[in-house]
């Protein structure tokens, strides 16, 4: 054991171990370790609490993996690292030991960063030189944590993904208005926990929270000059550490025990946590961002660089970098990381920001990348439940439906068909066919199961529900980007009066389509995401990109008002169908064949004009058609329970009319179904229906409607 004398009074310094990196605490003593490949030396930097920074030189490198043990360094510690090495931005090569480095499998943080030029490895005055200033006052520290908690019993409750609806949350934002909660636990962690918050999403069937980035994160420069913050979270500072501003606790690894709470008391509740990650960038930027961790550490390893110009990143996410998914260390990184949150945070499942980005092996985007390989190897990671976001902004970045076994996606084409739809785009019968059923076109040939398909009509990125039947064009003026950013293909409509109107039928018609939108979410086969707040008619007042607003605009009104109620009624009546009906959520695609064994010779599923007869080719290929009757069979689900026997449900139409006016529809034969009970009607405000109709009863289904009979007899 060497002594190292740093500021007034000796560290005593041994070699530590390579394994695991990061700092680990073992009660006497923390062990840290390192990766550089390009690091000649590497200072460990110690920030006690009543003293300036102390410098430990760190004694051993093995595989490029720097790592020493120091005795009495407990939990609490701030730290971080500098780097001694080449400095040739012309080669990728940016080490500058003036700046302080985070960590990257830091579990906790502490301090805030600067919007500040000594953040900058190179000088402003000369780009082409190394930055003389200490960045130490501008960024954070890294913190060593202790991972004991007490789980108890915590078990995962392994929904299957025939049975799981998924609610897409952000954890301030749900819970910031929430007048049941106390102060401090409002817009964290421990407010999500809180039985009021789980009794709701109880209600509304929801089976998985799909949380926005947790990751501690940080706002980029540009968007704080402009007052504002990154409110979403996609611009990750550690891929390990939680985001301590989500947490009520003022000690860093308060958030981590936090965490851990609301996770214990969703699992009691029968309610898993998936995490976004944003594994495809960091907060580093481009080669014109500050420096952080990564690129200090090892700029060539962790960051994709451009063949021709090492000096500059590729970027396929619009941000300015790209994670380097060719090498191993950033490869062991990402399935560090993954590991970490599922064994040590019990976590469920991980929906991944920009996949495509992941599956890059040089330029194209490869099913069978590095990445894909070791998560299908992975005992730990191939057993939660994983969601791709299947594009990107590169080239072929758009890969819905093409991603491997064990995946599921967001299936962006449901969400722009069913939008098409239910607005009354012509030719959009098909589409919205093959979306309800499962999207076996995208998803039938490659062994998959109708659950691949993550279906949405809303997401954090884009309109709310409200929004998408009150706004044809996007209002970002607030993001003070001169309403530039946010697409501008919503596929939206107004219904008269762009925003927010008084007149009562513009009112009903979009109360009505957003009924239908959330009916036809429930009821298609596939795995239903529902939005936060698009339950309680939440809007952001048009605005399509509100990653940057921190406020009112898009936290959840909790507010109790009659129209709010009448919407959760509906989406609490229309999830308890689905959960209630396994003919809604089939674990096998829809074939339009007859079941073996059924007696009466009917297909699992039957689409039928609006006559009762079924539809012929000439029918799906008319272009102005915007109606469509589907017949479910109940008794041809090709799913066998626990004890052998063939599941069976009851049987139902599905009426959809996306005509502006009531559409004639005759009911087909008895062969379908003698006799029919309304169980939904999406011209209800709650969605009741008491109607009762005979085969071959003719009715008038109105203009913009959904109506879902139960068969009885």
């Amino acid at each position: 054991m060497d002594e190292a004398l740093i500021g007034t009074h000796p560290i005593l310094v041994s070699p530590g171990e390579r394994d695991p990196l990061g700092a680990t605490c073992d009660g006497f003593g923390t062990n840290f370790s390192l990766f550089s490949e390009v690091a000649h030396a590497v200072d460990l930097c110690l920030f006690p609490t009543d003293g300036p920074e102390r410098r430990v030189r760190m004694p051993e490198a093995d595989g490029f993996v720097w790592h020493c043990y120091l005795p009495g360094v407990a939990q609490g510690t701030r730290y971080g690292y500098r780097v001694h090495g080449p400095w040739d931005p012309a080669r990728g090569l940016w080490c500058n030991p003036n700046k302080l480095l985070a960590d990257p499998y830091a579990l906790a943080f502490s301090g805030e960063v600067a919007d500040h030029p000594d953040l900058l490895a190179f000088d402003p005055a000369d780009p082409r030189m190394p930055s003389p200033h200490d960045s130490a006052p501008y960024t954070k520290r890294s913190v060593v944590v202790s991972t004991g908690f007490e789980w108890g019993a915590d078990r995962p409750p392994r929904t299957p993904l025939s049975e799981t609806v998924i609610y897409e949350a952000h954890v301030k934002g749900f819970t910031t208005l929430n007048p049941h909660l106390g102060v401090r636990a409002r817009g964290t962690f421990l407010g999500l926990a809180h039985p009021v918050v789980i009794e709701h999403l109880r209600r509304m069937g929801v089976t998985a929270v799909e949380l926005l980035p947790v990751h501690q994160s940080v706002t980029e420069w540009p968007v704080a000059r402009r007052g504002l913050t990154n409110y979403w979270g996609y611009n990750t500072f550690g891929f390990f550490a939680p985001h301590r501003s989500y947490a009520a606790s003022l000690t860093p690894d308060g958030a981590v025990a936090e965490f851990k709470v609301m996770v214990r008391e969703l699992h009691l509740a029968g309610i898993e946590v998936i995490l976004d990650v944003v594994f495809n960038h960091t907060a580093e930027a481009g080669q014109n961002g500050p420096t952080y961790s990564l690129r200090g550490l090892d700029n060539p390893a962790y960051y994709r660089l451009d063949p021709h110009d090492p000096s500059r990143y590729v970027d396929t996410t619009g941000v300015g970098n790209s994670l380097n998914m060719r090498h191993p260390m950033s490869l062991r990184l990402v399935m560090d990381s993954l590991r970490y949150w599922v064994t040590q945070m019990h976590v469920d499942g991980f929906r991944f920001d920009l996949a495509s980005t992941l599956a890059r092996e040089l330029a194209e985007v490869d099913r069978l990348s590095s990445f894909f390989d070791l998560v299908a190897q992975d005992p730990v990671i191939r057993r939660v439940k994983l969601i791709a976001e299947p594009w990107d902004i590169g080239e072929g970045g758009y890969q819905v439906g093409n991603f491997p076994p064990l995946w599921t996606e967001w299936n962006g084409i449901y969400r722009d068909t069913v939008r098409d739809f239910w607005r009354g785009q012509p030719g959009t019968v098909p589409g919205f066919a093959s979306r309800f059923a499962g999207s076996s076109d995208l998803y039938g040939d490659d062994g998959r199961r109708p659950v691949a398909s993550i279906n949405f009509v809303t997401a954090h990125d884009g309109f709310t529900l409200r929004d998408l039947v009150s706004y044809e064009n996007k209002h970002n003026e607030a993001n003070g980007e001169g309403n530039r950013d946010g697409t501008d293909d919503n596929r939206s409509a107004n219904y008269g009066v762009e925003g927010p109107t008084e007149d009562p039928v513009v009112l009903e018609t979009r109360a009505r389509q957003q009924r239908n939108l959330l009916a036809t979410l429930f009821l298609s086969q596939g795995v239903p995401m529902l939005l936060a707040g698009d339950e309680r008619d939440r809007t952001q007042r048009g605005n399509n990109n509100a990653y940057c607003q921190d406020n009112d605009l898009s936290w959840m009104d909790w507010t109790p008002t009659e129209r709010l109620r009448d919407l959760e009624e509906f989406t609490e009546r229309v999830s308890r169908m689905r959960h209630a009906h396994p003919v809604f959520r089939r674990k096998r695609f829809l074939r339009g064949t007859t079941a073996v064994g059924e007696a009466d010779g009917l297909p699992d599923v039957a689409w039928l004009q609006p006559d009762g007869q079924e539809m012929t080719d000439a029918d799906w290929a008319t272009p102005f058609v915007r109606s469509l009757v589907v017949f479910l069979n109940g008794n041809a689900i090709g799913q066998i329970d626990r004890w052998g026997r063939p599941v069976q449900d009851d049987s139902f139409l599905v009426l959809v009319n996306a005509w502006e006016d009531a559409l004639a529809v005759t009911l087909p034969d008895a062969r379908f179904g003698a006799r029919w009970a309304g169980v939904l009607d999406t011209t209800h405000r709650h969605g009741a229906s008491v109607a009762a109709y005979e085969a071959g009863e003719d009715l008038a289904l109105e203009g913009r409607s959904m109506l879902v009979l139960m068969r009885t007899a």
